[in-house]
Order: C-alpha cells, then structure tokens, then sequence
C-alpha cells in the first residue's frame, strides 16, 4: 500500500510540474495567434489550406473549419499532403482530387499525379497557408510538401503563409550532413541535415531566404515566394513537446506520440533497409531493432549496445511479433531503444551503431546498404560504412556540415 500510495504521489507531483509548467509559458500555435489578430493577414483574400488532422487549435479543432466558419476570411481550396487532409489515406497511397466530406471545398492532391501545386490549381487564389505539426527530421515528407508549395506560389504570384507550430524535439539538435548529388528525392529534398533544430516556419524561411526552394536547389538558384510566418508564443529552443501543454495528434499512423518524434531519426534510416525490422506493424514504431531473418541473441544485443555508453540511451533485450510488416507472424528477437535524457542522446548515430552491432553478432545478414544511400543524403556514407560496418569511419562526414548549419540557420530564429 505505501509503494502504491508513493506512486500516485510521485504521478501527481509530475502532473503538477508539467501543468505549472504549461501555464507559465502562456503558449500559443500560430492559428491561436492568428485568430488573435482577427486573421488579418487573410482579409479580403481567397485562401487556400495546406494541412492534416494535427493543424487544430488548442481545442482540437481542426483549421479547417476554423477559417471555413471565421466570417472574414474565404477559404476557397484544400490541398492534401500525404495522407489526407482529414488523414484519411494510408502511407504512401496515392490521393486523388475530391471535395472535403465536412466543408465540400476541393481538396487538391499533393501525394498523388503531382507533389507541387500545378497552376491551375492555384489560379483561384491569393494567398496559401500551411498548417502542420513537423517532427523535425528531414525524411518526413511534410516539410517537401511545404518547400514545394511554396516554389509553386513563387512562380504563380501567390502569398504564402507559415502557422508556426513547435519542432517536437527541440530546436538545438542537429544531426547528419547535407545532402549531395543524386541524392534528392522527396525525403531529401532539401540541403539541410537530417535533423535539422527549425521549427516549420523557420525553416520555411531559411529555404526562401537562401533560394533554396526546388529539389536539390543550391543556396541562390531559385526564386523567392511572398513569405509571411505567424510565429508562435511561448515557445523556446530547448523545449521539448510535452512541456507545450499541447494535446499530441498521430503526424501519420506510426508517429502515434509525441516521444516517437525522436525515435523517427534515431532507427528511421536502419528501418530502410529491409534486413531490418524497427517496430512498424508493432506496437512501438520506430523503438525497436531486430534481424527479420534469422536470429542474434537479444541479451547480447543489448549488452553490445549498452557497451557503446551513449549518452542518454538504454537498450534492453525484447521478443515482439509484428502484426504486419516485416516479419509479420514471426517471432522477433532484438532489443528496444529506450531514451532517458531526450537532450543528450545522439539520435541519428543509433541507426548506425545497431548495423554496427548487428553485423559482428551474424555477418551473414545481408544489409544492402544502398537502400539507405539517398536518406542518409550521401553516397559516401554508405559505400565507407559498407567496408567494415564502422560508425567511426563515417562518424566525422556524418556531422560535417553541422556546424555551418548550425550558423546559417541562426539567421532565420524565430525564438
């Protein structure tokens, strides 16, 4: 009873932290301060909507409907993204045009025939606006969304409005160097680090400011767009998530909390390659490492790992079997990440440490590591790790360009 009682007590004390916390930083998205000004910077303008399920304000209620209903602002189009406007499309599925069931304004695909706005889909328009909850790493697709919408309403005359909304890890990491040619695709989209520190409307303003909109674009080459970020308050660069007081809404089906924002870039690039399963089709997506053919063992695994002593990260042995995915109705033996100083961990360095290990436990997995070339952004990277599965041998490349980053980045701080 008295363990049970201290339990409770330490929740509540927590619960009480985090809610104090909250009430401080007086925190507000950019549609909350948008609608605070009355949505000036919308009046008298046909208006378009880039978004998902997590653009809501602090009721949950999605922007949507918050510019369908507001009485001075015409909301005339929707664009969806991956996934949907209203998330009802599976990863990768392609989305045709159609008319939202709740409003019966178009909704205009982005993930299907085309992933920028093609003119005619802009012609009835004065001013685009994006609002969507990034998670702060540069092979989620949201982020080329945003960089192509905006190329598209530079070279159509059309305004471009940035929501800002809080980069879920924080604003002070940044991991992985840029990306190189023949590496841009739409999980590459732009030359930027892997885990990039900006929230979406600073990076929106970095992208536009360096003329760097358009795959692959060098600082320079291309145009600019009208550019208007409505920043959010309270916010600061060492915050994480959870101390918003923001409700977290699923950024797609296998990013279900907050926390697997930093899971996404510490097993995302192993998770391409498909010797590999990383908790997909389980219930802890993008936690965990384990072989889909054959198997190591999970104690010795874990105790590799645990070795490596890095800063803020634990793994222990685990069994699981997959749903779906790889390794669907198999037994999977492996380890989960476990992150208990979110501020320390190297996240990105993970993914490479696990290939490391895996490697000296069974050298017969077969890893095919060009599948990971074009999200690891460097042709380099892979073809020097290939040669003795090493992450020291890549370790300095890897972080190369992270200071320079880190340097024109500061530039563009909203906070």
């Amino acid at each position: 009873m008295k363990k049970m009682f201290q339990g409770s007590l330490a929740i509540m004390l927590m619960l009480f932290s985090v809610s104090c916390h909250s009430g401080e930083t007086e925190f507000k998205t950019g549609i909350e301060v948008l609608k605070e000004s009355n949505f000036a910077c919308l009046q008298g303008k046909r208006v378009g909507l880039i978004t998902n399920p997590t653009g809501v304000d602090k009721s949950l209620k999605s922007t949507i409907d918050i510019l369908y209903e507001a009485p001075n602002v015409n909301l005339v189009a929707l664009y969806g993204p991956e996934h949907g406007v209203r998330g009802d499309v599976h990863a990768g599925d392609h989305i045709e045009t159609q008319n939202d069931p709740v409003t019966g304004i178009p909704v205009y695909s982005l993930y299907g025939s085309t992933r920028k706005p093609t003119p005619e889909m802009l012609q009835n328009i004065d001013v685009m606006v994006y609002d969507i909850q990034d998670i702060g790493s540069r092979s989620f697709t949201y982020i080329s969304t945003m960089g192509l919408a905006m190329e598209a309403c530079a070279e159509a005359g059309v305004e471009f409005v940035v929501l800002d909304r809080p980069n879920p890890i924080g604003g002070l990491k940044v991991e992985g160097c840029y990306v190189e040619e023949g590496c841009f695709t739409f999980v590459s989209q732009y030359r930027i680090p892997y885990v990039y520190g900006l929230t979406c409307g600073e990076l929106a303003l970095l992208l536009n400011g360096e003329r760097m909109l358009g795959s692959g674009a060098r600082p320079g080459e291309s145009a600019q767009c009208k550019l208007h970020v409505v920043p959010m308050e309270g916010w600061t660069r060492d915050m994480f998530y959870n101390q918003t007081g923001l409700q977290w809404i699923a950024s797609s089906p296998h990013i279900p909390q907050a926390i697997t924002s930093f899971f996404y870039p510490l097993s995302g690039i192993a998770g391409d390659l498909s010797a590999v399963s990383i908790g997909v089709g389980y219930t802890l997506p993008f936690q965990l490492f384990a072989p889909v053919e054959g198997k190591i063992n999970p104690e010795e695994f874990a105790h590799a790992l645990n070795d490596l002593n890095l800063p803020g990260l634990h793994f222990r042995p685990i069994y699981f079997r997959p749903f779906y995915s790889r390794g669907q109705g198999t037994t999977l033996t492996g380890v989960q990440a476990h992150i208990t100083d979110p501020a320390a961990a190297p996240l990105t360095d993970v993914n490479f440490y696990v290939i490391q290990e895996m490697h000296k436990l069974d050298p017969e997995i077969e890893f095919n590591l060009d599948r990971i070339t074009k999200v690891c952004g460097s042709p380099f990277i892979t073809a020097k790790f290939s040669e003795r599965y090493m992450f020291d041998d890549i370790r300095d490349y890897w972080y190369k360009d992270v200071e320079a980053f880190r340097r024109l980045s500061a530039r563009y701080y909203l906070y």
